[in-house]
């Protein structure tokens, strides 16, 4: 791996040695996110020493996962429990921004650890992407209730320096139709814009999603390994 590779190629490595380094599980070698934040983690290169310490970051019965530009060098004793290209959006302009839907605001309200247990039962039935009881941690989340139960979120992801991650956008079953994932990632996105950050997402290749991440100004900057890997 070399220095001169885009931020956002390594996404993992670059959120976790720097702004979201207080999450982080490992040393200079290799890291991850805490297991009850997400399955996330990088090795700081593909050193057979680095490979191993990333290795000790794979729990017995439980996950990794890596999100890397191109080939992806595997840590020893773990097997590939999945394996798949995701698309990586990044936002060139904001199309349509604004808390509203046609003429109408939505009332929408903060998210806190009060929530979490929503948060994880919302986007376990929704799946918009791994969500674990403690991913609200990982930066600023916002919903929308009806009669004090949580139907639409939207929050932010990684972090590396200058981009964040647009992330578990989804909306109950019950409650699709009304556009509240449209104005909610609206909302995230005005707020990453004003810290004078970039926007980016990532997305599989068709998904039914893509048109309305195009439609507010998102564009393919590259395809990504999403490798899930457990013990051996």
């Amino acid at each position: 791996m070399t220095n001169n590779l885009h931020p956002l190629d390594r996404p993992v490595w670059n959120s976790l040695t720097t702004r979201q380094a207080h999450l982080a599980l490992g040393d200079t070698r290799a890291l991850r996110y805490a297991p009850a934040i997400n399955l996330f983690g990088a090795a700081a290169d593909n050193s057979p020493a680095n490979l191993f310490a990333l290795a000790c970051l794979l729990p017995p019965g439980g996950t990794l996962g890596l999100v890397e530009a191109g080939d992806v060098a595997l840590p020893p004793d773990s097997a590939i429990r999945s394996r798949a290209t995701i698309n990586q959006m990044v936002l060139t302009e904001l199309n349509a921004p604004g808390s509203q839907i046609g003429g109408d605001p939505i009332d929408f309200v903060a998210l806190s650890d009060d929530d979490a247990p929503e948060m994880l039962a919302l986007a376990t039935l929704t799946a918009p992407g791994p969500f674990f009881a403690q991913t609200n941690r990982l930066g600023d989340f916002i919903g929308v209730k009806q009669d004090g139960r949580l139907v639409a979120m939207a929050g932010e992801r990684m972090k590396p320096t200058g981009f964040t991650e647009v992330s578990a956008v989804c909306t109950h079953p019950d409650h699709r139709g009304h556009g509240y994932a449209r104005v909610l990632m609206q909302i995230v996105i005005e707020r990453i814009l004003a810290r004078n950050e970039t926007a980016f997402l990532h997305v599989y290749p068709g998904n039914g999603a893509i048109p309305l991440y195009e439609a507010l100004g998102f564009s393919l900057r590259a395809a990504m390994t999403y490798t899930v890997l457990e013990r051996s």
